[in-house]
């Protein structure tokens, strides 16, 4: 078992003997031990690397086991830390305790006892850890299936997926914002043989400009005003995994060229450090921007484009797959609401299908998710649906054939509307409904239906609604 799965114990106490022993013991337990023989020392161990385990003594040099409790639990809260005092009372046992201890040990001790006592520790760390990684493993398979549909263009998409998965090589991920160009780079990275190495995602556009490479690299204490202790960077947080550089078009030329020494050299240069690190990456860089017009017109780095354009994957735009919208509505249907029937009618179904969703796949869900939020029934209808979205010829429209529903052990489908099957009922039905939407404004009205102010009108005299109409 390598050092990075195995429990990391720290035993500090000004006593040497005692954190000899208690070295010894932890040993036979397979833990990786280190000591300190004060709470300043111990603090030092835990800005290097975090203890899993620790084992204090209560009362120490210049800081009390309490205070170094408090301490650890405000820098690391998962860290399990158990209190070992000579002076044990019913008093201090309770405020360790309501302090975040895991338990405490009275000195003597025998060795049995805090055998027992550590390996409780230990496994209630590992029980964190594995809920931790269960966790994480069911976000990611939630949103891997988010990537639905039966196009040729996303099926092209999921065939490439298929094939990188377990490919070192750069992937260029290129799509308008919204398309799910984070999505894909999980989907290559958790379903294959990466999926148990780390994932860190770079958002390169949010990156505060002066601190990216601090952010990208890391620094050492003192390099910088703030830099109180040393810090690994993204990339060394990725080592052995994936890092994926969303929006890589926005990092200024200067970081691209230092972007694209690491990536030649594979090591890293902490700011205000000499030292080199080398790093085993796999990258996926992804952009909403053409990056060969970019290079073209001097805006990014030729050498670096083609450095991560190796592999490239091309999502298409949501209003290139209106056969896939259907079963992204099925999808987000079950997402926010599958404790609970709700059903979509084909008028709202239509005018989804009819819209451009300029934001894509993120649009849609933020749609589904408003309209499960607000609706007033169990049917999300038109009216459910935000303004800019809704379509007069999809509301105006008889439908007859019946929607696929999806899966039938589902708690969301789509329905057919069955309300009336007379045309001039439901137009009249749609403008009363968008008048008390808008209270009454003639021109906010027009805009929502479609049509022409002197269309509104004759329409709002020939099914006497001109009453509704309280603003000019």
């Amino acid at each position: 078992m390598t050092d990075d799965l195995r429990v990391r114990f720290l035993i500090v106490d000004d006593e040497q003997s005692i954190r000899k022993l208690c070295m010894t013991i932890g040993a036979s337990l397979g833990f990786v031990c280190s000591e300190a023989e004060s709470a300043e020392a111990a603090l030092a161990v835990l800005e290097a690397q975090a203890p899993d385990v620790v084992l204090t003594d209560l009362m120490l040099p210049s800081m009390t086991g309490v205070d170094l409790l408090q301490r650890i639990k405000a820098l690391q809260p998962r860290t399990e830390v158990a209190i070992m005092t000579g002076h044990g009372s019913i008093e201090s046992a309770v405020q360790t305790m309501k302090l975040g201890a895991y338990d405490y040990v009275t000195k003597p001790f025998r060795v049995e006892e805090l055998k027992l006592i550590l390996q409780r520790m230990a496994e209630k760390v590992r029980l964190v850890m594995e809920n931790q990684f269960l966790r994480a493993h069911v976000n990611n398979e939630m949103q891997l299936n988010a990537m639905v549909g039966s196009s040729p263009q996303i099926q092209e998409v999921l065939r490439l997926i298929g094939r990188l998965k377990d490919s070192r090589s750069p992937v260029l991920v290129m799509g308008e914002s919204g398309t799910g160009k984070e999505l894909v780079a999980r989907a290559i990275h958790f379903r294959g043989a990466f999926a148990s190495r780390p994932f860190v995602a770079v958002d390169c556009g949010s990156l505060v400009p002066t601190l990216i490479e601090a952010e990208l690299f890391g620094y050492e204490k003192g390099a910088f005003t703030g830099a109180v202790r040393a810090s690994k960077g993204l990339f060394q947080a990725a080592d052995g995994g994936t890092i994926f550089l969303d929006e890589i078009g926005e990092l200024p030329l200067e970081m691209q060229t230092k972007l694209l020494r690491v990536l030649q050299e594979k090591e890293v240069r902490r700011v205000g450090s000499n030292e080199r690190v080398k790093i085993d990456v796999r990258v996926i860089a992804a952009s909403n921007r053409d990056l060969e017009a970019a290079y073209r017109d001097g805006t990014f780095r030729k050498d670096l484009f083609f450095r991560l354009n190796v592999i490239s994957v091309h999502l298409p735009p949501l209003r290139e797959r209106e056969s896939d919208i259907r079963a992204l509505v099925k999808y987000f249907l079950d997402k926010f609401c599958a404790e609970k029937m709700v059903r979509v009618s084909n008028a709202a179904l239509r005018c989804l299908e009819q819209y451009d969703w300029p934001g894509n796949i993120r649009e849609l869900e933020n749609c589904i998710q408003r309209a499960v939020t607000l609706r007033n029934q169990d049917v999300i209808d038109v009216y459910d649906l935000p303004p800019a979205i809704r379509s007069p010829r999809a509301t105006a429209a008889k439908i007859t054939e019946p929607l696929a529903s999806g899966a039938s052990n589902s708690n969301s489908t789509l329905i057919p509307d069955t309300n009336t099957s007379d045309l001039e009922d439901l137009e009249r039905m749609t403008i009363q409904r968008v008048f008390e939407e808008v209270n009454g404004d003639k021109t906010l009205a027009g805009k929502i239906l479609g049509i022409s102010r002197a269309t509104l009108y004759r329409k709002l005299k020939r099914y006497n609604l001109l009453k509704s109409a309280v603003h000019a």
